[in-house]
């Protein structure tokens, strides 16, 4: 097998100037994402009905095309039948705040499992909830306030697809779409919760705004514990996709904080009209991208960086990758029609751009030797989403993603 098997690509690299494998994970950071926390988030989450852990796969043909040892693809498509790990996020965060806010009013601690009992869920009816999101996010938002019974505002911006507002709608969510982009979105929900007394669950980070998104990305770290506990041998590479960063702080939190200066080359996928990572780092402080961020991959549309997610991303990414949106559709192709004896996977738009901008990282001499990838290299990718959007999904393959799935229960595959 060889690269000429793979869709070719173009991948801009930038290794981060402030990268430092040497410093310490340190006191701040553990705060923000440290195993206690993540403790209490195993803890909780896995009693939730539902809870299973998901597949991890091997793709050795990629690992061959690529010319790396070993390729292993973590598939969140599944989790909590939600479609994607913000299932882990927003819900996670919900529970938590109603958590926070009756324990104070009744004066005794309580756990999620308690907001399940008649006497709190009644309690629970008087919350709303909301937030703004280009939908994996919201959805799991509205339905963490379905399980626990408070009421849901989900905001989506211009160009979220009618697919995506139905499945937020299906959690019994009230959804408004506004004019403008993501970031106008987060700005309309943050007045209107003012306005109407309502509880943001963002998992975008501010100053002034900073215990929920904490909440979502510590959600998130217990499917980083679960890869690590899949995989024979820790992963040399890591290439991760990000929006305001909090799934990235997420993974690289998890490895600084328990390998240091030995953990994973660390590398942050953004899609190039929504790159504000990439920028944040260029320039050396936050930096927002303005205008038209819209892109394919939705999940990913983010123009303004979490304040928390850059406390660990600032100096714990070694280097920022940059692709287009055919460079996802290419990918997301490639893993429905799969090289050799490869599994088939169902992966959404904003799931794959960590695979995309491994295959451009391959396909150039320079990036492989600026990122260190050699014959002996361990790949992890993190599959963040399946099909959220099927009628985009069949649109862009040119088959539905039932069709793909079916390929999938035919294959049989026992993940690794």
């Amino acid at each position: 097998m060889t690269t000429a098997s793979l869709p070719a690509i173009a991948v801009e690299t930038f290794a981060n100037p402030a990268a430092n494998r040497m410093e310490p994970y340190g006191t701040r950071r553990t705060e923000i994402l440290g195993a206690d926390a993540l403790a209490l988030a195993q803890r909780e989450l896995s009693q939730w009905q539902g809870y299973a852990l998901t597949p991890m796969y091997s793709l050795p043909a990629l690992a061959a095309a690529l010319n790396v040892a070993c390729v292993h693809y973590k598939d969140e498509g599944g989790r909590f039948g939600l479609g994607s790990f913000k299932a882990l996020g927003g819900a996670y965060a919900v529970a938590r705040l109603l958590c926070r806010e009756l324990s104070a009013r009744l004066g005794r601690k309580l756990t999620t499992q308690d907001l399940l009992t008649p006497e709190l869920r009644a309690l629970c009816a008087a919350f709303t909830v909301t937030c703004a999101t280009d939908g994996n996010h919201g959805r799991s938002v509205a339905w963490g306030a379905q399980l626990f019974g408070c009421q849901c505002v989900i905001y989506i911006h211009a160009t979220v697809s009618e697919g995506r507002k139905n499945a937020i709608a299906l959690y019994g969510a009230q959804v408004v779409r506004t004019a403008g982009n993501y970031d106008d979105a987060v700005r309309q929900a943050d007045l209107d919760a003012k306005q109407h007394d309502r509880f943001v669950i963002s998992d975008t980070s501010y100053p002034g705004y900073m215990d929920v998104p904490r909440d979502v990305m510590q959600g998130y770290q217990l499917m980083v514990e679960e890869a690590a506990t899949q995989l024979e041998q820790r992963p040399t590479h890591i290439f991760v996709q990000a929006g305001v960063g909090g799934l990235a702080a997420a993974v690289c939190g998890y490895f600084w904080e328990r390998d240091g200066g030995d953990r994973p080359i660390y590398v942050v996928v953004e899609p190039d009209k929504a790159d504000c990572l990439t920028q944040s780092a260029k320039a050396g402080q936050l930096t927002a991208v303005t205008g038209d961020i819209d892109t394919l991959m939705a999940g990913l549309a983010c123009g303004e960086v979490s304040h928390l997610a850059w406390e660990i991303l600032e100096k714990g990414t070694d280097a920022f990758c940059v692709i287009a949106d055919e460079a996802a559709v290419g990918a997301m192709r490639l893993l429905a029609r799969p090289l050799g004896n490869d599994p088939v996977i169902v992966a959404g738009e904003s799931a794959v751009a960590g695979v995309a901008a491994a295959i451009g990282v391959s396909q150039s001499a320079a990036a492989r030797q600026q990122l260190g990838l050699r014959t002996d290299s361990r790949i992890l990718f993190f599959g963040s989403e399946a099909a959220t959007d099927p009628v985009l999904y069949a649109q862009l393959l040119g088959e539905s993603a039932e069709a793909v799935a079916q390929r999938v229960a035919e294959q049989g595959r026992v993940p690794a």
